[in-house]
Order: structure tokens, then sequence, then C-alpha cells
């Protein structure tokens, strides 16, 4: 089972849409994945996804309540086959706290960035980026 970890910057918007779009492709294609989502910052840590995007997700089919989000420790690099950046930035953030030896996989989910709906107000569009990124990468599984 590859284990997959999605990760951006506060949990509550981009990697928890991610962690639950990747999950219902997964489940739908019949592949064995465990997939969890983190931010870089603790910001949010035990809170729920942001309203906006629960309910632009909701209206896919996606459900994200009951996630809560949690902050990126370095362990995360055992934990995980592969991690998946919504952005550059993230994808910075996640090398510079990158053990030495860890050979983990840091990527970003879409062949360019997620952008932050949270800054943006551009929901549908992140959903757009990360149904894509979410198809490509199980193709790749």
């Amino acid at each position: 089972m590859t284990r997959v970890l999605m990760v951006c910057l506060g949990n509550i918007c981009r990697s928890p849409a991610a962690e639950v779009v990747l999950r219902d492709m997964a489940a739908k294609a019949g592949c064995a994945v465990q997939i969890d989502s983190c931010g870089t910052s603790g910001w949010h840590i035990g809170d729920p996804p942001y309203g906006p995007m629960i309910k632009a997700a909701a209206v896919r089919g996606y459900d994200l309540t009951g996630l809560k989000a949690r902050a990126f420790v370095v362990q995360d690099f055992d934990r995980f086959d592969v991690i998946l950046a919504m952005d550059a930035s993230v994808q910075s953030d996640l090398e510079r706290q990158r053990p030495k030896g860890s050979t983990t996989g840091i990527r970003l989910l879409s062949s360019g960035e997620v952008p932050d709906p949270y800054y943006t107000r551009n929901f549908d569009q992140a959903l757009d980026l990360i149904e894509q990124g979410c198809h490509n990468i199980l193709k790749s599984l």
C-alpha cells in the first residue's frame, strides 16, 4: 500500500481537499492507498477545514467534514512514501525539514501550483487543479 501525504500551508483548504479527492478516486479505482494531509504551519491545528472549501467540495460530492488540521512533523518523512506539496513555497519548507539521508519523494501535486483559495477566494479553481493532480498521481501509483 502506497502512503501519500498532501501538504499545504494551513491544512484547512487545499491539502484536506486533496486528501479527500485522492481517497475518493483511489476507492473508485480499487487502488489501496493510505492518504493523510497536514500543513507546514501550526496555525490551525485541530480546526476543521475552511467553511467555503467544505461547501465548494460538497458541490462536487466530496465530504471534508470530520477532518481536523495538523502540522507537518519530521516523522512524516518515515511514515509516507510520497509527499505532495500544493505549491513551491510549501515544497521548499518541506525540503528544509528533510532529515539527512531521507529519500522520501517530495513533489508538487499538480504540474503547476495550486493557488491558495483562502487568499484567492477561487475554490473552484483550486478544486479543478486538485482533481487533475490527483488523477495524474493515481495513474502513477
